[in-house]
């Protein structure tokens, strides 16, 4: 059996029964506007990344979570929060510098953000 070795993060995609309504808040928490807008999909490059919001996937809490990484902790929880964010795990501190936490997003997803400094491409 070949082996399947993961190539690093691609995609993440978010339900979005409100797609319109999504696509907002998503351009106001990024600072960008998507770079693909269609009504079955809305794509943002986040950093290479992509960030995916599709209105016919159901939404379900799953155990997954997706760490997108932010250069200060505390100020992107702030702004996920003042944008209507929830918490979902508090601001928690792993080892060696690096901080996480989960929100949900307005929609029920789990956004995870994570302070890395020793992280680089």
């Amino acid at each position: 059996m070949a082996e399947t070795k993961l190539l690093g993060l691609r995609s993440v995609i978010y339900a979005a029964p409100d797609l319109n309504r999504a696509k907002s808040w998503y351009a106001q928490a990024l600072g960008i506007e998507p770079y693909f807008d269609q009504p079955f999909y809305v794509g943002f490059n986040v950093g290479g990344y992509e960030l995916g919001l599709d209105p016919n996937l159901p939404l379900a809490e799953g155990s997954t979570i997706t760490y997108w990484g932010i250069e200060d902790i505390e100020v992107s929880v702030q702004h996920f929060l003042d944008l209507g964010a929830s918490i979902h795990a508090q601001i928690q501190h792993v080892g060696d510098d690096i901080h996480i936490a989960a929100l949900k997003d307005p929609f029920g997803n789990v956004v995870g953000l994570i302070e890395n400094p020793h992280f680089s491409l």
